[in-house]
């Protein structure tokens, strides 16, 4: 005999809780994010292999090059001079064949976002005293709030905007510089050049295997859902869609552990040691002395002014 709920007939998509394209399906909103991450993924890496300014210098000059500038940056208070920077980290990002529309996006999508946000009580009177720029509210005399007395106004600062812009810029030209570096070089060398710089071999290596498991586990879910949208036929009540991602997270945590432990042993059996081992080498040029040396004098010059040693 044939269920009535077999005999139904749904005219369109299947509107399940986990799976329609609504404000519910929060799966499907999941595994869209997942691809997209693979995406881009696979776009930034192209970027590595394009011949641009970046992509043809020594990994460890490039390497070393940008851990000065992003050190002195940190040390700089003057936003002319952050301003200077980010500006010349554009200019070299063009030069690097990357498009510039998309290295503002990438760069600006989460990080300085966020530290605006953390420094924009800065801007106000309430937390920064200064000088008023933007007057918004007037309180009068006494008044609290909870413990606090409130000034009479409410108003923006010249000194806050001030900090507060400097430390945004100081954020936006440090991410800008790290997201050049992994633009620009490729995964294998990266990690191979971190370690010639002396970082020890077990950070190394867990950052690298960190790398590669992401892809892998988020390959992994992605097969899961497909899988079952595959086998979708009735929709299912959002307990019973919640129980079914509960089960799979338990899955995925095993399945990880198993894969770890054979993977473990298969490069151990094949000799591995802990080092990166590539096919390419690396060799000094002369470009790279002449973009080092660059680097590092800007360095130079850009902890002067931080100590107001140059104005």
């Amino acid at each position: 005999m044939v269920p009535n709920w077999m005999k139904e007939v749904n005219v369109g998509f299947c509107k399940c809780p986990a799976i329609y394209h609504g404000k519910k399906s929060f799966i499907g909103r999941t595994i869209k994010e997942i691809f997209e991450f693979i995406e881009t993924s696979f776009v930034t890496e192209s970027y590595s292999r394009r011949k641009g300014l970046l992509q043809s210098l020594d990994p460890r000059v490039k390497l070393i090059s940008i851990m000065a500038v992003i050190f002195a940056t940190a040390l700089l208070a003057d936003l002319r001079a952050l301003i200077f920077i980010y500006v010349f980290s554009l200019l070299t990002a063009y030069l690097s064949k990357i498009e510039i529309k998309f290295f503002i996006k990438r760069v600006w999508l989460f990080i300085p976002i966020f530290s605006a946000i953390i420094v924009f009580p800065m801007i106000f009177n309430i937390f920064f005293p200064g000088d008023p720029l933007i007057q918004l509210i007037y309180l009068g005399p006494g008044v609290h709030m909870g413990p606090f007395l409130l000034p009479e106004n409410i108003y923006i600062t010249r000194q806050g905007v001030y900090a507060a812009s400097i430390f945004i810029m100081r954020v936006a030209t440090c991410v800008s510089a790290i997201v050049l570096l992994f633009l620009t070089t490729p995964q294998q060398m990266l990690f191979k050049s971190v370690r010639s710089v002396g970082v020890p071999k077990i950070y190394v290596l867990t950052l690298g295997m960190t790398y590669r498991y992401i892809f892998l586990l988020t390959s992994l879910v992605r097969d899961m859902y497909i899988a079952k949208r595959a086998r979708t036929i009735k929709s299912r009540s959002m307990f019973e869609e919640q129980k079914w991602v509960g089960g799979r997270i338990g899955y995925t945590l095993m399945r990880s552990l198993d894969i770890s432990e054979k993977v473990h042993m298969a490069m151990i059996s094949r000799g591995f040691n802990g080092d990166f081992k590539t096919m390419q080498e690396f060799k000094m040029h002369k470009r790279d002395y002449i973009a080092g040396a660059i680097a590092i004098s800007l360095s130079a010059v850009l902890v002067l002014i931080s100590q107001n040693t140059i104005r």
